[in-house]
């Protein structure tokens, strides 16, 4: 485990990806205290008895945000990333010069933009990152200490950054299991824009063309393995994806635009009973998805190929374009406050 200096962590919003990382520094042998905000004395009653956090804050306190940055080494934004302002402008005005900011959004220009409004003179203590994992379940009890072993976490530092907060946030992540890597914020939202933010509007905008057919219920009645695995992360939270298909739209935009482009391709090469021109793109497609499956099971973990684990490059790599290029099961990275 290497060293990092946070005593006391706060975490906005205590489901999924913040209390995995709650429990995946326990379980790295960290002894601080977490302290956990909520929406709910439900969810964060459950957080404590699960042993995810030591002390618990209620979002609805008009004290709230004083006492959770008072004495507070970290605190992570693990909101949906719509609340990511709000969060920072409560926190602006108590946090102390020490305290490190950071967040797990899965669109990082927004983030910096709402920093740099919120926190104005001290946006040089928001540390903006994103861990790639993730599961169909959410809420706390979906937690797990292992959830970020061998998965990748993007730190996107800004210009103002001190080189020991990124350390110790890059630190903290690596305690997890994780493999830290750094990019900017503008090529961290084209590449998942392109790998994690397209999929997921092809598989809820899939689901709605059939729910759209007359006979929608009979097809769903035949649906197999294929249907299964394409529609799988259109099961994640409606909230988080809207509020990321809205904070990345300019680059999510020309994604849709290049996907209906080859869409089109295709349909003509059908319509003209191009067999030939069909083949060669599904060709293309298939050793392309093989030689990716083959990169990243050879570590034994999921999505994470043994020779991407060390990768760390500020200038987007085609191997690190790789080694983050996974599908990561409704990417929850901003889990909601009321799971």
């Amino acid at each position: 485990m290497q060293p990092f200096s946070f005593n006391k962590i706060v975490i906005f919003g205590v489901g999924l990806i913040g209390g995995s990382l709650a429990l995946a520094l326990r379980r790295a042998g960290w002894t601080g205290t977490v302290v956990g905000v909520g929406r709910t004395p439900t969810s964060l009653g459950r957080a404590r008895e699960l042993g995810v956090i030591d002390e618990a804050l209620a979002l609805n306190d008009p004290d709230v945000f004083r006492v959770a940055a008072t004495g507070a080494d970290c605190v992570i934004c693990a909101a949906p990333v719509a609340q990511t302002l709000p969060l920072l402008q409560g926190l602006a005005p108590w946090l102390a010069p020490h305290t490190v900011v950071t967040d797990v959004g899965s669109t990082k220009s927004d983030a910096v933009a709402a920093a740099r409004l919120a926190l104005g003179a001290k946006v040089g203590q928001f540390v903006p990152a994103h861990p790639i994992a993730g599961r169909e379940a959410s809420g706390v009890d979906a937690a797990l200490a292992d959830l970020y072993v061998g998965r990748n976490v993007v730190l996107c530092p800004l210009p103002e950054n001190a080189a020991a907060s990124v350390a110790s946030v890059a630190a903290m992540w690596t305690a997890t299991g994780a493999n830290v890597a750094q990019m900017s914020a503008g090529e961290h939202d084209a590449v998942f824009a392109a790998v994690s933010h397209l999929p997921h509007m092809l598989a809820f905008s899939f689901l709605e063309h059939i729910l759209r057919s007359a006979d929608s219920a009979h097809k769903l009645d035949y649906a197999g393995s294929g249907f299964r695995d394409f529609t799988r992360i259109a099961a994640a939270s409606p909230e988080m994806w809207r509020d990321i298909s809205m904070a990345n739209r300019v680059a999510l935009l020309e994604d849709i635009d290049g996907y209906r482009t080859v869409l089109d391709e295709l349909r003509g090469m059908i319509a003209a009973g191009d067999e030939a021109a069909v083949s060669a793109l599904f060709a293309r497609a298939s050793t392309a998805r093989s030689a990716w499956g083959k990169r990243h099971t050879t570590s034994g973990v999921a999505g994470v190929a043994a020779s991407d684990s060390t990768v760390s490059p500020t200038g987007g790599s085609a191997a690190y374009l790789t080694a983050v290029a996974e599908p990561h099961a409704g990417d929850r990275s901003g889990d909601k406050f009321s799971e």
